[in-house]
């Protein structure tokens, strides 16, 4: 499929900026329906490659483009759903959201082709608390007509009987959807702390880390924490939450022994202060935390290469 921004298109289709402008309304959409920027990227394109397998009548017949898109990205992302599950069954250890940089933290600049964006996805994410990791591990509990009903009126605002058309349900069905989900939502959020706190907490648990200072780590980490890796079977990672603020500490030493030349760096991490990991120059891992009362509750640390993309010189280019 030819890419909606190729030059020339503009010249022979006036109407096509408009749908060029959806795209990042849409990866954002795509993104928090699927917690993976590349199945998100996926959904995308296939979204634009029905708008262009269309003739020029039919596109003109179609009122608004932009719903247009957004129904049938909506649709698309509700058959992935479905199959994400059956695959995230046989998925080695434990499956984590891909994590997302601060697009000031990995934008290297709009040099070369003189394009008006970079080709990295991710810039078009706005981070909000609808992106935090904690926000989409819970999203991975709705079942998936829940979360797209969910995520299209809560965070985009689409009224339901728009929302019945992507999900297959009455309107009435989908607002009982939306309504299940936000209590699930509500009855798991913690009181939140305030981003210099997160920011100050994730700092000393760095410090820590690099001291190898178990005492400290535990001081840091609730008593009920619990630390999830995923590496995908393709690194080496736990395959089984680590429970418990004295194992997580003593596992975190254990690993800062077995990788001496690790180097932690703090980044924003889905909107929030997180930790990445480097060996030799490459990212490893990415770590997100969820705080509450003045500890450390949850680690994600995502492993998997695959879902690194966006955070290594490769996903730049």
């Amino acid at each position: 499929m030819s890419t909606p921004s190729e030059p020339g298109h503009e010249r022979s289709e006036p109407g096509l900026s408009a749908v060029v402008d959806e795209r990042r309304q849409l990866i954002n959409l795509a993104y928090r329906l699927l917690g993976s920027l590349a199945e998100a990227e996926d959904a995308v394109q296939e979204t634009y490659a029905r708008w262009y397998a269309m003739s020029r009548q039919r596109q003109e017949a179609i009122e608004s483009p932009g719903a247009w898109l957004t129904t049938v990205a909506g649709r698309i992302c509700l058959d992935m759903l479905g199959s994400a599950r059956a695959r995230r069954e046989r998925y080695v250890g434990e499956w984590i959201p891909e994590p997302l940089p601060d697009r000031t933290e990995w934008f290297s600049g709009r040099a070369g082709g003189g394009r008006a964006e970079p080709a990295d996805p991710a810039d078009r994410v706005t981070l909000d608390e609808s992106v935090s990791m904690a926000f989409l591990v819970l999203l991975e509990s709705m079942t998936p007509a829940e979360r797209v009903a969910f995520i299209l009126h809560d965070v985009f605002r689409y009224p339901f009987p728009e929302i019945a058309e992507i999900v297959g349900r009455t309107p009435a069905a989908c607002r009982q959807l939306a309504s299940s989900a936000r209590r699930r939502m509500r009855a798991a959020q913690a009181p939140a702390v305030p981003r210099a706190g997160q920011a100050g907490l994730v700092r000393h648990f760095k410090e820590a880390w690099e001291a190898r200072d178990i005492e400290a780590l535990v001081g840091l980490l609730d008593p009920g924490a619990t630390m999830i890796a995923d590496g995908g079977g393709l690194v080496g990672a736990v395959l089984r939450p680590v429970e418990g603020s004295e194992r997580i500490a003593q596992y975190l030493i254990h690993i800062a022994g077995k990788a001496p030349g690790l180097t932690l760096l703090e980044r924003t991490v889905n909107g929030r202060p997180g930790l990445v990991a480097q060996h030799a120059g490459v990212t490893v891992t990415v770590a997100a935390f969820d705080l509450t009362g003045g500890r450390i509750t949850r680690i994600w640390a995502v492993r998997n290469p695959e879902k690194l993309r966006p955070w290594t010189e490769n996903g730049r280019s």
